[in-house]
């Protein structure tokens, strides 16, 4: 049985990155070698050298919409702070949303957000959905289209809250991947977000072949997780998205007994979502309620990138049961002593 206190470690807090690094592709890289069973350094620009022609990577796609909102009760002028979560109803406005502080906001009260020369949306909070967790139903007179494009103009890049800072306007392009596509996700795949179009181009000369699949990441992927028995914690379902032009080009890379590498512990929950009894992908589109840990047998991928995460958060977990309880247990020790920088903004691992 796995038990989270397996997943605990002591990480320094001046290790957690809340600025990028300059450029995008000069992050440190962690090289993890799973049969070799060793640990080398490197820097991410050159992650080239460890693949060949035909090896396959699969980016999540998702992009990060402008989730944060910041508003005032209507009859008091109390500030609220609306975290989008995602849209429950296209036609009634209806969005699930956290709030806070929560204790101020009940079913009934009207929520109001302006921008200088935006404009004013009005809210009405119809539901209660978890403690900070409500259901409100925006009022816009005018089409559909205008109404995203007014709400997301209200809204401000999701910056982590460990962050401890509010966002700067170089953060709607550092905290996105080249990849972004399909919006609605409330953090950046934050392994894609190392990849810059220097290092595509080097992939294009050698002939490794880039594809992608959408996983929207929502709150499931941040709820903390209360259980000791790993078997027991549940995560709320997240929207994902595989064309069958990527299964395709997936599946090719399984048969001619490539490297598939998942860019991110999203995309790895995508794919391991849709596996056939032949373990290979099946193009669709679902929700994942996949939760991964130890022990684990992955189907599809058999490299992993992804960034140092905090100790018994899901992502770490998912690390771990890709590489290794030990060995992963020792990188992050490892990485610790280096001063790799952690989380989103931070450096990257790459498990072979």
């Amino acid at each position: 049985m796995a038990k989270l206190s397996q997943f605990s470690f002591n990480l320094p807090e001046e290790l957690i990155a809340d600025k990028p690094a300059i450029y995008r592709d000069e992050s440190r890289l962690m090289i993890v070698n799973r049969k070799a069973e060793t640990i080398e350094h490197e820097v991410f620009k050159n992650i080239v050298n460890y693949f060949d022609e035909g090896d396959v990577f699969i980016f999540n796609n998702s992009k990060v919409f402008p989730a944060r909102l910041h508003g005032i009760k209507e009859k008091t002028g109390a500030k609220i702070e609306v975290f989008l979560l995602r849209e429950l109803n296209r036609e009634n406005l209806l969005w699930d949303v956290v709030v806070d502080p929560a204790r101020k906001v009940r079913i009934g009260n009207k929520l109001i957000f302006r921008k200088p020369d935006e404009g004013t949306l009005v809210s009405e909070v119809i539901d209660n959905t978890t403690s900070k967790g409500r259901t409100i139903r925006f009022y816009y007179d005018g089409n559909y289209d205008e109404f995203h494009e007014l709400l997301y103009t209200m809204g401000t890049t999701p910056l982590p809250k460990y962050m401890k800072r509010e966002p700067l306007p170089e953060d709607e392009f550092d905290y996105q991947t080249i990849f972004a596509k399909n919006k609605g996700s409330i953090a950046a795949p934050a392994a894609g977000l190392h990849f810059s179009k220097e290092v595509l181009k080097w992939f294009e000369i050698k002939g490794i072949i880039p594809t992608e699949v959408t996983l929207h990441i929502g709150l499931a992927s941040f709820k903390s997780i209360e259980v000791e028995d790993l078997s027991k914690h549940r995560i709320e379902s997240e929207n994902f998205i595989i064309t069958p032009q990527s299964a395709l080009t997936i599946n090719e890379g399984i048969r001619n007994r490539k490297k598939i590498c998942a860019v991110g512990t999203s995309t790895l929950r995508a794919i391991e979502s849709s596996v056939s009894t032949q373990n290979e992908v099946l193009p669709m589109e679902g929700w994942s309620e996949k939760f991964i840990y130890p022990p684990y047998i992955f189907r599809i991928a058999n490299s992993l990138i992804t960034n140092f995460h905090l100790p018994q958060s899901p992502f770490y977990i998912a690390s771990a049961a890709f590489g290794g309880l030990n060995l992963i247990r020792e990188a992050y020790e490892i990485a610790i002593k280096e001063k790799y920088r952690f989380l989103d903004y931070g450096d990257v691992m790459l498990i072979l």
